[in-house]
């Protein structure tokens, strides 16, 4: 259990850490930029902990899918890309495979 909410949470620090990004425009912007960088490194320290006691593949995989459902969702909630129905299904095809790798 507590492995699932640290992956999670690290998941959650990397797109959060996109989102700051994002609104760094490029690194020109200082306090995005620098949350960037401590969102990756917390991101990176809390898979680091969660990969101690699980397979490394599973946790891998389960960090990048789960960013890239988050990334997808903030993108088109925040900053209102499309969500095409190409897109819905790709990421419901992501999802699913994380699915898998838990059973």
């Amino acid at each position: 259990m507590l492995n699932a909410v640290l992956l999670i949470a690290a998941s959650l620090a990397y797109t959060l850490g996109g989102v700051c990004m994002k609104y760094s425009q490029g690194l020109t912007k200082g306090l995005p930029s620098v949350l960037l960088f401590a969102l990756f490194a917390a991101g990176a320290a809390l898979q680091t902990i969660a990969m101690k006691n699980a397979e490394m593949a599973v946790t891998y995989i389960f960090v990048l899918g789960l960013e890239s459902v988050l990334a997808f969702l903030l993108g088109v909630i925040v900053f209102r890309e499309s969500a095409s129905l190409e897109r819905i299904l790709a990421v419901c095809l992501v999802t699913a495979g994380i699915v898998l790798l838990h059973r």
